[in-house]
């Protein structure tokens, strides 16, 4: 029993030895043990009611509550559960009333309720929001300053084969690099990116949307495809979330792509990549262009220089940094706790730096993927989004 419960406990048992002693009114004992009169009657009539045990605190709890599920209810509802074991509380809401609708059916929420008791709802973890990274303007001026990459919209061929194009583009120059059907996964991304680098070379940056496999909702909003890209010395560049016009160079490409390659689609996959290397040639090398002064893309690009090593060098850091490996489940090993950064980072070196007294932040290639505090919990940060240009603010009318 905690020491203040039991001071009180002796303190009641004292107020009524002094009561029996009659050389006290009741208004010297309520002001000298700090109650009033009527708590003075309270325990008194429960004294004199013959409870051994009228000293102690009694529950506040209703013995009885006129608003209570009946238990053949609860007893419906958990065998409905039972039987539909995917059934949230709205849907058992509606079963309840499809089955006997002469029953007076509890409302959704109390169903959830009655299923939180039973133990056959798991409350969902809520993730913290990560904490935004500023914006930047990094519409590049030069070829290979920075290529962007999608998925054009998916389609059908007419055997009934489903068409994923995956599209890059030169950003300054409209340069069509590749279209090329693949799956929309990191490994089929990973798989054409590493042959156009191979042929072709590296840019500096790869400008996308957010989605997989370009991004992730991980620290600093990496996937696996945007891990291998930073070893490259590649920046992943991510736009606004839905925000397709700070992609609009390669969107309006789209459009043309669609227009001219897929209204109608081809019979078979293979046909509809015979029209995409037709239509990258022809966008390229002999369709003008407005924004380049009615002059083809093929004239104003060229190869990078940068080429595509042998060899991937491992992550480097400064010395003011600790250097932890990310284990296969994405969590590190810090001040003999396990802190989750992310698994697109697994079997990678992560450095940590002090940014304030016990604050560190979470580095990968130069990247900030997060901030862990001094309680030990890991704040992931969205990735700088990457603007084609700054939002300009209309003037302000005058009255």
């Amino acid at each position: 029993m905690p020491f203040k419960e039991c001071n009180q406990l002796e303190e009641r048992i004292a107020l009524m030895r002094a009561y029996d002693s009659e050389v006290f009114t009741v208004q010297e004992l309520s002001d000298q043990f700090g109650i009033s009169r009527e708590t003075f009657y309270t325990w008194r009539r429960r004294r004199d009611g013959g409870d051994a045990r009228w000293f102690e605190d009694k529950s506040r709890a209703p013995n009885h509550c006129p608003h209570a599920t009946p238990p053949e209810v609860v007893a419906k509802v958990l065998a409905l559960r039972e039987k539909f074991p995917h059934f949230g509380p709205k849907k058992l809401k509606a079963r309840l009333a499809m089955d006997a609708p002469n029953l007076a059916a509890p409302s959704a929420s109390t169903i959830g309720e009655i299923l939180k008791r039973a133990g056959l709802i798991q409350p969902k973890p809520r993730r913290r929001r990560r904490l935004a990274h500023g914006e930047i303007e990094s519409g590049a001026t030069e070829p290979n300053g920075e290529w962007s990459i999608d998925f054009k919209g998916w389609f059908r061929v007419r055997d009934g084969t489903r068409c994923d194009p995956l599209t890059v583009s030169d950003t300054a120059s409209r340069y069509l690099v590749e279209v090329r059907i693949t799956e929309p996964t990191h490994d089929g991304v990973k798989g054409i990116l590493s042959r156009v680098f191979n042929e072709v070379g590296l840019p500096d940056a790869m400008r996308s949307d957010n989605g997989p496999p370009f991004g992730s909702v991980g620290g600093g909003g990496l996937s696996r495809l945007s891990v291998w890209l930073l070893k490259l010395g590649i920046e992943p560049r991510y736009i606004p979330p839905a925000s397709p016009q700070d992609n609009g160079r390669h969107e309006r490409m789209h459009r043309t792509l669609k227009a001219e390659t897929s209204r109608p689609a081809a019979v078979t996959w293979q046909q509809q990549q015979v029209r995409f290397n037709q239509f990258r040639m022809r966008y390229n090398e002999e369709r003008p262009h407005e924004a380049l002064g009615q002059t083809t893309p093929a004239t104003h690009w060229h190869r990078p220089t940068r080429q595509m090593p042998t060899v991937i060098a491992p992550p480097w850091y400064d010395a003011d940094h600790q250097v932890r490996m990310v284990r296969r489940t994405g969590e590190i090993k810090w001040r003999g706790q396990l802190i989750f950064i992310g698994e697109a980072l697994a079997r990678e070196p992560v450095g940590l730096s002090e940014v304030d007294d016990g604050v560190h932040v979470v580095r990968f290639c130069g990247r900030d993927l997060g901030v862990i505090d001094r309680a030990q919990r890991f704040h992931r940060l969205a990735p700088p989004r990457a603007r084609l240009r700054k939002a300009v603010k209309p003037d302000k009318v005058e009255p």
